[in-house]
Parts: structure tokens; sequence; C-alpha cells
């Protein structure tokens, strides 16, 4: 397992502002990972009450994300930081924003249980269950690999994804072939696809910030291309 930590600088007030950042980043997360169980249970139990106080909490998420943000540019404008430093304030802005949308995801996931009685039969609500706990162990497992630094493990994670991705087509059809069946439903039973994409949605944010991971330990930028190459690219030497 390969850890880095944030380079160490003359200024210690840099390196403590760059903890910060980091430590803020992953206060948000853990937020954003409460919801996420919390709008898990909701749906789980059928909580209007749970659902309801995770859509109240979203502010919270959105005000961390404007306060990284201006701290970031701060830093930018104030350090002029260069190579792995530069680097490590970018993905800090990617990731705050990929976490911000997961909240969103997350919101879509909570309105579900309260617009009312939900349609579809046990199995897609058990379905729905399991992918959801896929999914927040995905980003349980992301954080966790960000607050280390760790290419090794963001690598095993983003691989997870294709599973969600997966596991999400198998469930769109099991609902639109029950939906198709009960029209009079229809507009619960978007919902039910909304929410069903919400979590397939987080599953491509966890893999968003794993390749910023990558990206600040490797300086490789390997959005948008295989994951042979960036097997590739973990095999190599770090870069300034």
């Amino acid at each position: 397992m390969k850890q880095v930590k944030i380079n160490t600088h003359i200024s210690r007030k840099f390196n403590q502002e760059l903890e910060n950042l980091r430590n803020a980043v992953l206060t948000m997360g853990g937020i954003v990972e409460q919801q996420l169980s919390d709008a898990l249970g909701a749906f789980r139990d059928n909580n209007r009450r749970m659902a309801e106080s995770v859509i109240l909490n979203d502010f919270q998420v959105n005000s961390m994300e404007v306060q990284i943000d201006e701290e970031c540019t701060r830093i930018i404008a104030t350090r002029h930081p260069t190579a792995s430093d530069l680097r490590l304030v970018l993905v800090i802005v990617k990731a705050t924003a990929d976490i911000e949308r997961i909240g969103d995801e997350v919101e879509r996931i909570a309105n579900l249980i309260i617009t009312g009685e939900l349609p579809g039969s046990e199995s897609i609500k058990n379905n729905m269950i399991a992918t959801g706990d896929k999914v927040m162990a995905m980003l349980r497992k992301t954080l966790n690999a960000f607050a280390r630094l760790d290419v090794d493990s963001a690598f095993a994670i983003h691989k997870l994804d294709k599973e969600i991705d997966k596991q999400y087509k198998a469930l769109l059809a099991e609902a639109i072939k029950e939906m198709q069946q009960d029209t009079d439903s229809l507009p619960q039973w978007l919902e039910v696809l909304w929410a069903m994409r919400a979590l397939e949605r987080v599953g491509d944010r966890c893999k968003n910030i794993c390749e910023y991971i990558i990206y600040f330990v490797k300086g490789r930028d390997v959005r948008h291309v295989s994951r042979k190459k960036i097997a590739e690219a973990l095999r190599e030497g770090q870069t300034e």
C-alpha cells in the first residue's frame, strides 16, 4: 500500500494551510458519507423524518464547498504553489466539487422517500438497497484512500465503478419491466429511476476522486483513459 505525505516547506504556516485544506475536504466527505448512510437507512425503513433531515443538512455541504474553494483561491494567489503543491490544490478543488455533487445525488435519494408510497416489488427495493450498500462501501473506501493519498487503493476502488454500473443496468431493466405494467404510477416510477441513477452517479463521483488521487501522486492525468493505461501510470515513478 503506497501512501504519500504532503511536502514539507520552509514555511510551517504553508504546511499547515495545506493540511487544513485536506482535513476540510475529509470533514466534508464525512458529512456526505453520513448523509448517504441516513438516506439509505430512510429508504430501507421508509423513514420520512430521516429523509427530510438529510435534505435540510445539505446546506452545510454547500457552505463547506464555497469555503474550501475560497481558501484554495487564496493559496494560489498568495503562495503561488508549484509542482506537487499546485496539483494538491487543484485536486482539492476537484474533489470538493465531486463530494458536493455526491451530496446532491444523496438528496435525490432522500426525495424518493418523501414523495410518498413507492411503486415496485420487494425485489426492486432489496436490489436498490444492495446497490446502495455497495455504493456506500465505495464512498467510504474512496475517502480513506484520499486521506492516505493511497494510489493502490485508489486504483482498486476505481475498478469497482464497473460493478456498480453493471448492477445499475440490471436494476434499471427490472424497474422498466415493472413500470410498463404499472403505468398509472408513472410519476412515482420516475422518482425511483432518478434515485437509481443517483446511486450510479455516486459511484462515478468516487471514481473521479480516485483519478484525482492518482493525478496528485503520479503527476499523470488519467481521466478518460483505459484501466490498462492507469495501471501503466502506477508502475511509473512520480513526476513533478
